[in-house]
């Protein structure tokens, strides 16, 4: 039986502890600020780019990797011999990165075989997903068996997230149905999810980050089946607030640990500092 390596991009922000643990190799995308340019993960640290985006003037950018950044990552793992690739990306409805990852599978399609999936999600929304699937293909689960666990959890997984300004997502153009939403006024906070279709859309708004978390985690009650959950806390410069979120979920599910991940800097050039999320799926194994 072949082996599966599963690759993902570097949006995906999973703690490097998971990514050497279960072998996930990581193709980083690239955030540009204050004129230099920088591979997420690699060359800037989360903690770096949010105090350099403290100090900048400007909005910061960021570009998907290339066909042939995918293309080398592919083969690199072929060299490994008799190997399934599956290949697990951020939301098209985001970037341009599951494009790349697509037409780099049609250049290698007379070498050897590539499965690719759009995540529609971001963030550890994808690398939740991720780690499951490089624990299955560990376990020595068949590339089948892969990818319907990527497909169960993507339909299953709960993500809620807030953000402390609505202006990164506005001006990155990501925000689709939520540019509705003006959370400026009256201390209103939109609470944030992933559309099935990869976009992101208000769910609610509340007066207030405290009834907003509250409302989150009503909604993750009413939304989740009973029963264990794997469940991960993303923050950005606001650790302390992290802390707050994984003590209400141990209160709240039955859960064994709380993965803590920062959003990296592809991601928060999106969302911006303060952001805050949490996601949650049925537990697997």
């Amino acid at each position: 039986m072949s082996k599966v390596q599963v690759i993902t991009d570097s949006t995906a922000d999973i703690p490097k502890h998971l990514i050497e643990e279960l072998g996930i190799a990581v193709v980083p995308l690239k955030v540009h600020l204050s004129g230099e340019s920088y591979l997420d993960g690699v060359t800037i640290t989360p903690s770096q780019f949010y105090a350099r985006l403290k100090e900048s003037d400007e909005m910061p950018t960021t570009s998907q990797p290339s066909p042939i950044d995918f293309v080398e990552a592919y083969r690199e793992a072929a060299k490994d011999g008799n190997m399934d690739i599956l290949s697990i990306h951020l939301s098209s409805a985001f970037s341009g990165t599951y494009q790349s990852a697509l037409l780099a599978r049609s250049m290698v399609e007379d070498e050897f075989k590539v499965t690719v999936i759009d995540s529609k999600k971001a963030s550890y929304a994808i690398g939740m997903i991720v780690v499951e699937v490089a624990r299955a293909a560990k376990e020595g689960k068949s590339l089948d068996e892969c990818v319907a666990l990527a497909n169960r959890l993507i339909e299953e997984e709960q993500v809620f997230f807030l953000v402390d300004t609505l202006e990164y997502l506005q001006k990155g153009g990501r925000i689709g149905k939520a540019s509705a939403v003006v959370g400026s006024l009256l201390n209103i906070k939109p609470i944030l999810s992933i559309s099935p279709e990869g976009e992101v859309f208000p769910v609610d708004k509340v007066r207030g980050k405290g009834k907003a978390m509250n409302r989150i985690f009503d909604m993750l009650k009413e939304n989740m089946p009973e029963g264990a959950k794997d469940v991960a806390v993303l923050y950005t410069d606001n650790r302390e607030e992290a802390d707050k979120w994984a003590d209400r979920l141990k209160e709240t599910f039955q859960v064994d640990h709380v993965e803590y991940t920062e959003i990296g800097p592809v991601i928060g050039a999106h969302v911006g500092p303060g952001t805050i999320a949490v996601v949650c799926t049925p537990k697997t194994s």
